[in-house]
Order: C-alpha cells, then sequence, then structure tokens
C-alpha cells in the first residue's frame, strides 16, 4: 500500500518539475523578447537633439531625467546647467522637455509672442493640481481687463484707503497703545498674519460677512494650505500629505462660500464683479468657491513674504533702515498713502530703492509658456534656435537678470540705493555685454501678463511699513542675528520664503 502512494508522489513531483521547466522554457524567450521590444522601443523613441535646437540634457534616469534635482533646488540646478551649456538648453524633467532661456535681451521674443506660445495652458495644469480647479470657459483677457478696472485708476485710490484702515485695525488689535512689555515673535509670521488678515478683511470681507468668518482662522488653514503648495503643483504629495492637502481645500472652500456673493456682504467691488463673471459663464457654485481659494492665493500669497524680507534687510543692514526712517520722517502724515492712485505719486525714492533691492534678491517665478507650434526663437546674438511644438519654454529672470553678476556688483548682497542715482533720481540703465537692459528686474513679470495688482501690492507694501517704522519700535531679539536661508522648493511660485524665521520684538513708541 506504501508503494503506490510513494510511486504516485513520486510521479506528481516528476510532473511538476516537468511543467516548470516547460513553462520556464516557454516563458523565458517571451519575457526577453518583450524586454528587448521594450528597449527597442525605448531606444527609438529616445529624444535626439537636431543642429538647430538648443542643447538638450536628458539626465541618466529615463522618463524621470532631472526632475528630482530640479524640484528641490530649481535655481542650483539652473545654475549648473547654465555653466554647462550656456543661456539657452533643454532638460528633460519627469517626461516633458522643458527649455530655459536665461538671456534678457532675448526675453522679448517670448514674451511677446502670443501665437507659438501660450501662457494659459501651463496656468490651467497648476489650477487643477492646486485648486482642484477646472474653469468651463476659462477667460483670462477678460478676467484680466475687469482686474484693470479695479485696480488701476480711482478704484486703487480706494482700495489703498480701505486697505490702509484695515491695516490700522489690525496692528492696533496686535499690539493695544497702552502696552509697555516688549512682544517677542517671528518676522515672517508677523508681516504674513498681519498683512493676510488686512488683505483678506479689504477684499474678500471681513466686516459684514455673512458667515462671521474669522480672519484668523482662515488664516491659520490657509498657512497650512501653502506649505504644501510647492508639492502639489509638482504632483509629489505622500499619501499623508495628500489627504491633509484634501481636507485643507474643503475647510478653505467652505470658509470663503460667502465672499464675493452679494454686495452687501463685505466683499470687495472687484471679487463681486469676479463672482459675477464666472456665474455669467455658468460655474457652479462648488467651482466658484474653488476659484475664491484660487484668488485668495493669488492676492495674498506674496506680499506677506515680501514686507518679511524688507524689514528682514532692513534690520539687519542699519544704514538701510536709518536711510528709510528719515524718509518717513519727512512725510507729514500718512493721507498720502491712503489717497494715491498709483504707487509713483508717492515720493520716496529711498524706500522705492530698498524694495527693488529686496524684490530682486528674493521674486523668483517662472515665467513659463507652452509652445503650441513649431518656433524658430531668435537670440540677441544672432543664433537661431528650433522649439519643438508641444515642449515647454521658461524664463528664469531670478538668475538673470537680477542675481547676474555681470549687471550687478555683488549680486548676492542686499544694496538699499542699489536702484538711486548719486543725485538720489530713480536709476533705471543697467548693462549686460556692453547693451542696455530692458528687462533689468522682473518681479512682477512683463508684457501682456504682468501683474496687473503691482501698483496695489507695492502701495500695500509701502503703508504696512510705513506705520510698523513710525509707531513701533521693532528691533531683532538676537542684535547679530542674520536673515534665515531660502526655502529652495519655493523657487519658481513667485516670492521666496524663509527656512525658519527671524525673531524680533515689537511694542508701541508711546509706550516708553
Amino acid at each position: 500500500m506504501v508503494q503506490p502512494l510513494v510511486l504516485t508522489a513520486a510521479l506528481m513531483l516528476t510532473s511538476c518539475l516537468a511543467a516548470r521547466l516547460w513553462l520556464k522554457m516557454i516563458w523565458l524567450p517571451v519575457l526577453t523578447a518583450v524586454m528587448m521590444m521594450m528597449m527597442l522601443t525605448l531606444f527609438m523613441t529616445a529624444r535626439r537633439r537636431s543642429n538647430r535646437e538648443p542643447p538638450l540634457d536628458k539626465g541618466l534616469i529615463p522618463w524621470l531625467g532631472h526632475a528630482l534635482e530640479f524640484g528641490k533646488d530649481a535655481s542650483k540646478f539652473i545654475k549648473r546647467m547654465k555653466e554647462k551649456h550656456g543661456n539657452i538648453f533643454t532638460v528633460r524633467a519627469a517626461g516633458r522637455y522643458v527649455t530655459l532661456l536665461l538671456d534678457p535681451h532675448s526675453y522679448d521674443a517670448v514674451i511677446g509672442d502670443s501665437e507659438s506660445l501660450d501662457f494659459t495652458r501651463y496656468a490651467q495644469v497648476l489650477m487643477e493640481r492646486i485648486f482642484d480647479l477646472q474653469l468651463p470657459h476659462n477667460q483670462p483677457d477678460k478676467v484680466k481687463e475687469m482686474m484693470k478696472r479695479h485696480f488701476l485708476g480711482v478704484n486703487l485710490s480706494r482700495l489703498n484707503s480701505t486697505m490702509s484702515r484695515h491695516l490700522q485695525a489690525v496692528l492696533k488689535a496686535e499690539t493695544p497703545q497702552n502696552q509697555r512689555d516688549w512682544k517677542e515673535e517671528g518676522l515672517f509670521d508677523l508681516c504674513y498674519r498681519l498683512l493676510f488678515k488686512a488683505g483678506y478683511m479689504g477684499l474678500f470681507g471681513g466686516e459684514k460677512n455673512n458667515n462671521s468668518v474669522d480672519p484668523s482662522s482662515i488664516y491659520d488653514e490657509y498657512k497650512k494650505f501653502d506649505s504644501l503648495l510647492t508639492k502639489m503643483a509638482r504632483g509629489t504629495l505622500k499619501a499623508e500629505e495628500k489627504k491633509a492637502a484634501t481636507g485643507l481645500q474643503r475647510k478653505l472652500w467652505e470658509l470663503l462660500a460667502q465672499a464675493g456673493q452679494t454686495e452687501d456682504c463685505g466683499s470687495s467691488p472687484w471679487l463681486h464683479a469676479y463672482r459675477r463673471l464666472l456665474e455669467d459663464d455658468g460655474v457652479d457654485e462648488e467651482t466658484q468657491r474653488k476659484a475664491m481659494l484660487m484668488q485668495l492665493w493669488a492676492t495674498q500669497g506674496n506680499v506677506g513674504p515680501a514686507a518679511f524680507w524688507l524689514l528682514g534687510y532692513l534690520l539687519t543692514n542699519p544704514e538701510a533702515l536709518k536711510a528709510v526712517q528719515r524718509e518717513f520722517g519727512q512725510m507729514r502724515h500718512m493721507e498720502t498713502f491712503r489717497t494715491t492712485s498709483t504707487d509713483r505719486s508717492v515720493n520716496t525714492p529711498v524706500f522705492d530703492s530698498a524694495l527693488e533691492e529686496t524684490l530682486r534678491l528674493t521674486a523668483a517665478p517662472f515665467i513659463t509658456r507652452e509652445v503650441v507650434q513649431e518656433k524658430i526663437l531668435c537670440m540677441a546674438d544672432g543664433q537661431e534656435y528650433l522649439l519643438r511644438k508641444g515642449d515647454r519654454l521658461c524664463l528664469f529672470p531670478f538668475i538673470s537678470p537680477q542675481m547676474d553678476p555681470e549687471i550687478y556688483h555683488e549680486p548676492q548682497k542686499f544694496k538699499y540705493d542699489r536702484f538711486l542715482n548719486e543725485d538720489g533720481s530713480v536709476k533705471k540703465d543697467f548693462y549686460k555685454g556692453g547693451k542696455k537692459l530692458k528687462y533689468y528686474t522682473m518681479p512682477w513679470g512683463a508684457g501682456t501678463n504682468g501683474c496687473v495688482g503691482k501698483s496695489f501690492a507695492i502701495s500695500t507694501i509701502r503703508q504696512f511699513v510705513y506705520m510698523v517704522l513710525t509707531n513701533y519700535s521693532l528691533e531683532l531679539c538676537d542684535p547679530n542675528a542674520q536673515l534665515p536661508e531660502i526655502n529652495a522648493s519655493r523657487y519658481g511660485f513667485g516670492m521666496l520664503q524663509p527656512e525658519g524665521d527671524l525673531p524680533v520684538r515689537y511694542r508701541p513708541k508711546n509706550a516708553h
């Protein structure tokens, strides 16, 4: 009885081994053939540079290319590529081919071309990734014209007056006039928080808001959302971060639900007009809330960080601080700030130069275009390059002109009077290669896609810095402290943000 069982087991084992051997013999050639086909396909479809195209650097990792290094520190990566390839080159990043142009004399060839190069496509990609927003009839030109009506001319004067009132209110709430003790805080958080609150109340409705939302609660959620923004834009969120981002989006959509709904909800006429524009385009309520979050970031995401860097540079450069304070001291009162219709109406050349220098050092947006049809790019030096349809073209003014040592002596240093002539007038003449530059600093973009809210932003920063330096004693907790390092992941997304903070202390001047 035992022998048949043993024999049966032996036969089964032999059959299994034979079957495995047969499968191995059959599938090994199949798998080998598949791998060879994949390698052949990769080889056949691999991008090759033609003689007419910019230098091509694909990186060592298939498909991914330089994406990791690009995302980690874009400025450092682009500098390395510039040293290797020159002022124009194409890199592969996560399956996309991106051409970087770094010659400011040649920027007009990009900024002035709306036929071969498209601004809106990449903007729509970011809208969907960051705000989960898809506008069915996205009309950027129509939106821009509407913004011009509200952010320029006489309406700008009204906005400046409104912002002045809200800035005074948030500062008064922060430090009562009878406070005698020093209050300590990080300068970045202080500037971002106060300007966010004032901006929210001025534009989104903090006085008559029907849902009685406290600006502080919106700021707390917004700040968490902002900390994940670059990862959302790049699509690199981890599972737990993606869950957190989704939760923050929903909270903010709900908090902003009433913003701009009616004329008496406390929102600015601009936001009410924008919401009416969305309604006229057939945008549903849920999508409108998503658009409100996008506008919240667009209007509040850069002013606070800009004010931080400016005050930080002033506090760490006593000569610059004294020069700005002296200029402010010569002004009679704040009425000048509140009623100006343009930023040029206020004569503060020293402050303006200090702000321009701050933005040169810390404004680092990408100016991005999609190549929608094959284009011959004519460089200022006479060279011509073919740009392929489907590629992405990017200018990074932070590298050049803003941090270009050929244009600016010691570009890493803050020099508050860099944009002043010896006679105190505004300096506008800067050169590269012996030729005068049209674009010597580009924090606000350029051309038809330049920032419509530039004058309002400058006025807001000027009012805030004036109020702080005139009405408060503000100083570093550590007199020898230096500005924190830059958060390298923020390159390409407007104003840079610090890695850490700068501890300061402050109190009302009449309290001592």
